[in-house]
């Protein structure tokens, strides 16, 4: 199969890479001129565990290729995947679709036989009809379908997803399309791993309902590990026993300071929004936004409290601030909200992140970054873990707590144990939810 994917961000590239490693031709497009040629140069703009190798494998057997030039991407292309971004539009929440129709109108002036145009972006319901609705218009004589194709990448371990997916969801309306879809999934079909087929409301509504309950169960055992720390439960024990239930499962049970990344807060906000346009309010996505926000100021809390009831004049360790591990996304990341405040409180504020600090320098503007943790902690009032990358799970505990002026613990992933700690020097120790 020949694909056009419109977008190289994290969705369009990962999917592009993962779908020539198929086999299949892909012709991936963007608008930067910088970012094609550092991908025709074999550099990759994101950083994704994997991602490097496999691009470079599929370049060099002549199936991947980019291109600034979109007809030429899809002039004979069996089927156009949609990648370009969806942000919050500000003020509403609703997401913006100006790239999305924007390529729509682009990809219909292009085509020039029959071609599936495919939406991989995340879009409200109804956005498919109204891309369907913009190539025709920018072409009356076009033969296509349409079809929606949400991804459930998660960063950090994006490849395994897509080459092992729990499900595939694929929204479409003509046997034509569905075979289509069916030939580019193919692979997947001959493993056995589950394609869901459905009409194009019910896929796009598939990809923020799974967001949205995420959402919620992160932020329902955050709300739960709040309690915790005031009866004297511990969250972890909490979180293994409702999750050993096979009705709950023992995913996203991981108190912490608060979800962030690409999705899950422009999701939850997108379906808020849905939900009040079509006058079937979405209260309990409204309150998980509410809370989640309530969350972060919360851990703001706990590490004033650590430190004696203020941080002016102290000197604060944060231990990573990309939202998750293994990716070097700050978007939403709770870090943009905890450690403006701590400076704003007047605390001095040492970073360091193994892959923040290209996005991070310009998003926490009044810190210093430090090249690792103990650099990080000399001298510091308290070390704060905020992400849970893997070189922040073995840390030498006694060193760190010999380099600090005052050795002082927010674990905010709960990695570490109170006892192991307090062994190492640490004075102060506090987790969430424990």
């Amino acid at each position: 199969m020949k694909i056009a994917m419109i977008g190289t961000g994290y969705v369009g590239l990962v999917s592009g890479v993962c779908f020539s490693d198929f086999g299949h031709d892909v012709i991936c497009v963007d608008k930067d001129p910088g970012k094609i040629d550092r991908l025709r140069a074999g550099e990759v703009p994101i950083f994704e565990p994997g991602l490097q190798d496999l691009m470079a494998k599929n370049v060099a057997a002549g199936r991947l290729s980019f291109t600034l030039d979109l007809a030429e991407a899809v002039a004979g292309a069996d089927a156009v995947f949609i990648a370009v971004g969806t942000p919050t539009r500000r003020g509403d929440g609703h997401a913006d679709l100006t790239y999305v129709m924007a390529a729509a109108a682009e990809i219909g002036a292009a085509l020039t036989g029959y071609a599936v145009v495919v939406t991989k972006s995340t879009v409200p319901v109804g956005t498919n009809r109204k891309v369907a609705e913009a190539v025709a218009a920018a072409n009356p004589a076009a033969t296509f379908d349409v079809a929606s194709n949400p991804e459930f990448l998660r960063e950090g371990a994006a490849i395994d997803d897509f080459m092992r997916p729990d499900r595939v969801v694929v929204g479409v309306e003509s046997d034509r399309a569905k075979k289509v879809m069916s030939d580019i999934y193919r692979p997947l079909f001959l493993r056995e791993f589950p394609i869901v087929f459905t009409g194009l409301e019910s896929a796009e509504m598939i990809k923020y309902a799974a967001n949205a309950f995420l959402a919620t169960k992160i932020t329902f055992i955050n709300e739960i590990a709040a309690l915790c720390e005031r009866v004297g439960a511990d969250i972890k024990a909490v979180s293994k026993g409702i999750g050993l239930d096979g009705r709950i499962g023992n995913k996203f049970l991981h108190a912490g300071p608060g979800y962030g990344g690409s999705c899950f807060p422009k999701d939850t906000k997108a379906l808020a929004r849905i939900g009040q346009d079509h006058a079937v309010p979405m209260q309990i996505t409204e309150t998980v936004i509410r809370v989640n926000e309530e969350v972060k100021a919360r851990m703001v809390e706990k590490i004033v409290d650590l430190c004696g009831g203020t941080v002016n004049g102290k000197t604060v360790a944060i231990l990573g601030v990309t939202f998750k591990p293994n990716t070097d996304d700050m978007r939403d990341a709770p870090s943009l909200t905890i450690v403006p405040a701590l400076v704003g409180n007047g605390a001095r504020v040492r970073v360091t992140d193994p892959e923040g600090q290209r996005e991070g320098e310009a998003l926490l503007p009044g810190v210093t970054w430090c090249e690792n943790a103990y650099q990080a902690s000399q001298g510091a009032d308290i070390v704060v873990i905020l992400t849970e990358w893997n070189e922040f799970r073995a840390l030498d505990l006694a060193k760190l707590a010999g380099k600090m002026a005052t050795p002082r613990m927010a674990d905010l992933r709960n990695i570490y144990n109170r006892d192991d700690v307090a062994a190492a020097g640490f004075t102060a120790y506090a987790g969430v939810g424990r």
